[in-house]
């Protein structure tokens, strides 16, 4: 199989190490990756503040991009989740469609189409798991708390394969962390505190990663751990999965 890699804007920006670690990772499970290199900003930040109309060109850019691959791959449940969604092009709709279908986030995509029951890596270290919003609610990535159905968690099962790894648990496992996309900058004081209350909760537990699938995430975090001087680091859960 052929994926396309999909790679959000701000982990183009900030964090390159987490598309590296993504491509490593799927290189190692036998997939052809290929990285269209005029992608841009897939329009979640105008749709999530009420101007989808303005996404047009963005999106037939991505239909552009992506449509000819077997799979589209993304280290991002908010960006894939925008695409699964909201992704139309008027003059290529048949195409849109198809792409709607075959988007996946990195850990949807590593449980579900490639069925991963081994990873050869190693992380000896005290990680705690943030569940994002959109992976959980939005991909099904795991079980909500307030269903009464049976808990799974997608995220939980790749670490458990990662030698080393201590699997440390908060106490509220599927609380939001405040980031929202523009509701940081709508909402700065309500989307701090939310912050601070999710690396209270990590922390308490001893734990010294506080990983995810959605980067976006973690970069709120990061943000508050550095101000606070605290030890905790923030890391993408496809770095733990591709590590040696």
């Amino acid at each position: 199989m052929t994926a396309g890699l999909f790679i959000p804007c701000y982990i183009d920006q900030f964090y390159p190490q987490v598309g590296i670690a993504t491509l490593e990772l799927l290189e190692k499970l036998g997939v052809t990756v290929a990285f269209p290199e005029n992608q841009t900003c897939c329009g979640q930040p105008m749709a999530n503040s009420g101007f989808e109309q303005l996404t047009d060109k963005t999106s037939a850019l991505f239909v552009k991009n992506f449509a000819a691959y077997d799979y589209i791959v993304c280290p991002s449940g908010s960006c894939t989740l925008h695409i699964k969604e909201h992704l139309h092009d008027p003059g290529h709709e048949a195409a849109a469609g198809g792409i709607r279908g075959k988007v996946y986030e990195l850990v949807e995509f590593l449980t579900d189409v490639l069925k991963v029951d081994a990873l050869q890596a190693r992380f000896p270290h005290k990680v705690c798991l943030h569940q994002s919003c959109h992976g959980q609610r939005g991909l099904h990535l795991s079980q909500m708390s307030e269903l009464a159905a049976a808990p799974f968690s997608k995220p939980e099962r790749l670490l458990d394969m990662v030698e080393g790894v201590t699997l440390v648990k908060p106490d509220r496992a599927d609380e939001c962390c405040g980031f929202g996309g523009t509701f940081c900058v709508s909402e700065e004081a309500v989307s701090v505190k939310m912050g601070k209350d999710r690396i209270r909760d990590y922390a308490q537990h001893g734990t010294e990663y506080i990983t995810a699938s959605d980067m976006s995430c973690l970069m709120h975090l990061e943000g508050i751990l550095r101000r606070e001087h605290s030890p905790v680091k923030v890391i993408h859960i496809a770095e733990i999965l591709n590590g040696v």
